[in-house]
């Protein structure tokens, strides 16, 4: 079976201001989720030994953030300089929420940079990852997904209703 190639002239489901702006929803709902979290179980309740909730939403912020900047630039950041592979994360709820929003500003601010043309490129993100990056935009995407869907997880654990999965905005 052949793969159809993406090309100039083909036009795209999304536009790039399109999944942006669902990205964001998506954003939105895991902002959600980590307000949704007691201060304490937010950096110390796990299970199974997963990664704790904190933990997980420092990678989302660590791909969003120097992602966002590395689709823009081409310069890309080493797995090894991101906060939560060297554990230079806030320790507090309101730090962490504080370094979310800091991090969607960015997103909001650079989005727009970001062309067709561009996601229709490939490079390494991260200096390890190499694919288009529409490809590495979309597993952003999905790693925030499903590390909140951890949260989500967690939390019922905790016996707190999470937000509801569909109200991301």
């Amino acid at each position: 079976m052949e793969t159809a190639q993406l090309t100039e002239s083909t036009q795209p489901v999304l536009s790039p201001d399109q999944l942006f702006a669902h990205w964001q929803g998506h954003r939105n709902l895991t902002r959600k989720t980590i307000e949704a979290f007691p201060e304490a179980e937010l950096f110390n309740h796990s299970i199974g030994g997963m990664r704790t909730f904190a933990e997980l939403v420092m990678e989302i912020i660590d791909l969003t953030g120097p992602g966002i900047e590395g689709i823009v630039t081409g310069k890309w950041k080493t797995m090894d300089e991101l906060s939560h592979t060297t554990c230079n994360y806030p320790k507090t709820k309101e730090g962490i929420l504080a370094v979310w929003d800091e991090t969607t500003q960015l997103l909001n601010e650079l989005a727009p940079q970001v062309t067709t043309t561009r996601l229709n490129q490939t490079e390494a993100a991260f200096g390890m990852y190499e694919d288009k990056l529409y490809s590495t935009l979309l597993y952003f995407i999905d790693n925030e997904i499903h590390h909140r869907a951890q949260g989500f997880v967690y939390l019922r654990s905790l016996g707190i209703a999470p937000p509801p999965f569909w109200e991301r905005f």
